[in-house]
């Protein structure tokens, strides 16, 4: 049976709970004889449009050499056109991902502020990651039923919020409660426009479904005591996936002002 070893840390109005570091492995290719863009954007569900994105120093698709690595997305990207108003910042809030991502998908736009009606942005397709957020929501309610509890209400602007969070873990490599980009967990709903008398956040990373992640929560006392508080009305979830594979997971609580 796997082990897992917790830290607990106590922060004002709530606990909050987190798990132990972890190494970080890059999604790389060696490109071997007889390889072509082709081959192997077919052999990873990928288009070949979407691996040059993803490589921007290959300027020519038919000019790859054995031993050349390759970056392979971690996600299957789905295609935005561009509407009048639209910003990057913008769209990658649409889309719940990090403006850093949707840049990174997008490498071949050079200045972001001149986008234009028409063009073609490439989206990670988040679609599983928002199914496994749903997942949770729905987990966490049940939970809460089954102990007489009032159900948590499901809030858009936290759920992006935890799904940041969960980016800016793998961005920065870092697991903890503390970021070096948005600060406590508290700081960072503030940041995001959120208001609230309480809040909290349970953090976790390489489970791979949403009844295995809730069962390793469920089975922690700290963060069982945010899943089932009353001190919150509502949740917010957030999940990305790491260039590995690993699943990182965010739950964001709070009592709305």
């Amino acid at each position: 049976m796997k082990k897992i070893f917790l830290k607990v840390m106590l922060l004002t109005l709530v606990l909050c709970v987190m798990t132990t570091t972890l190494a970080f492995a890059d999604s790389t290719y060696t490109v071997q004889s007889g390889d072509t863009m082709s081959k192997i954007a077919a052999r990873n569900s990928l288009t070949v449009t979407q691996l040059m994105s993803a490589n921007p120093s290959v300027k020519n698709a038919s000019l790859i050499y054995v031993g050349q690595k390759l970056t392979i997305p971690s996600t299957k990207m789905v295609t935005y056109t561009v509407k009048s108003g639209d910003t990057m910042s913008g769209i990658a809030k649409r889309f719940e991902i990090s403006y850093s991502e949707l840049l990174k998908a997008n490498s071949n736009i050079k200045n972001p502020s001149m986008i234009y009606v028409g063009q073609k942005i490439m989206i990670p397709d988040t679609n599983s990651l928002a199914s496994y957020e749903q997942q949770v929501f729905e987990l966490v309610n049940k939970e809460r039923v089954a102990r007489g509890l009032a159900t948590f209400k499901y809030n858009n602007d936290l759920a992006y919020c935890a799904r940041m969070k969960s980016q800016d873990m793998i961005n920065k490599k870092y697991f903890a409660h503390e970021s070096p980009t948005y600060g406590s967990p508290f700081e960072m709903m503030e940041k995001f426009g959120l208001r609230f008398s309480a809040a909290g956040e349970n953090i976790a990373y390489g489970q791979k479904t949403a009844a295995e992640v809730m069962n390793a929560w469920m089975n922690s006392a700290g963060h069982k005591a945010n899943i089932l508080s009353s001190a919150y009305t509502t949740i917010g979830v957030g999940v990305a996936k790491a260039a590995n594979g690993t699943l990182y997971w965010t739950q964001q609580f709070m009592n709305p002002y």
